[in-house]
């Protein structure tokens, strides 16, 4: 995949080296440029620019605490910020890069979801997540995966789905050096398995969890929803292991 990087007129000769701050664009900008790999926008062509680099550019600067690795000296030093603890989050402990980031991530705590679509109200976190939302109403599927014909609506879709072609798996733990194909299992790995932290919380009776797909199945405690129905009765379960019992137990079948 390449891409051109446009020169702007801002440009040095000089390496161009970008902080956290230059690249997280505030909410009342307009951000007309667009990264066609992740679908980030960004209010300065020079910030695009700068960023497509993490896409195409090796990553040559290193950091000394851990084996990750970046493109620009700016971006390295942001990183930094997590291990000396600059940004930390007072709920869970975990570090970030800047205080944007630690202000996102806080939302999780506090189950904020400032932006919403115009079409069905579903609320996310981060104004990227509605714009990647929003392409789900007009059905359009423009990205297609020449491997075997399934189409996405973003671009960044397609290029994570390749993945399943290529077995790339570029999310490697740091603590155990086991690799994922997403950085979503990466962090869910680091949950289960290195963390004790709990950020989903239950609003009924206040109970913790590591992640979402254990909390939703709780919740249904408090609401009384059963989704999973048997079909050789009228028995209908809260969890779908619950129906797997139940059928062994009651019909000796598995399915």
């Amino acid at each position: 995949m390449q891409f051109e990087i446009e020169a702007d007129s801002t440009d040095t000769s000089q390496p161009f080296e970008i902080k956290t701050e230059d690249i997280t664009e505030h909410d009342d900008k307009p951000r007309l440029y667009l990264c066609t790999v992740c679908d980030k926008r960004f209010t300065a062509k020079k910030h695009l620019n700068a960023h497509i680099r993490i896409h195409t550019v090796d990553n040559v600067y290193s950091c000394s605490e851990c084996e990750k690795r970046f493109s620009s000296n700016g971006g390295l030093r942001c990183h930094m910020n997590i291990h000396v603890g600059k940004y930390k989050c007072t709920d869970c402990d975990k570090c970030f890069p800047s205080c944007k980031d630690l202000e996102k991530h806080r939302r999780i705590h506090s189950g904020e979801k400032p932006f919403e679509c115009h079409v069905c109200s579903k609320r996310y976190t981060r104004p990227e997540d509605v714009d990647r939302h929003s392409r789900i109403h007009s059905g359009e599927k423009l990205y297609k995966c020449l491997m075997c014909d399934k189409a996405f609506s973003v671009s960044s879709s397609l290029y994570t789905h390749m993945r399943v072609h290529t077995g790339e798996k570029p999310f490697k733990c740091s603590l155990c050096n086991k690799s994922f194909s997403h950085s979503g299992q990466l962090q869910t790995h680091k949950r289960h398995v290195h963390s004790d932290e709990r950020p989903y919380h239950c609003f009924s009776c206040g109970k913790l969890f590591k992640t979402e797909g254990h909390l939703k199945p709780h919740v249904r405690i408090h609401t009384g929803v059963k989704p999973y129905s048997c079909r050789h009765c009228s028995e209908s379960f809260a969890r779908p292991e619950q129906l797997k019992k139940h059928l062994l137990k009651s019909h000796g079948k598995v399915n």
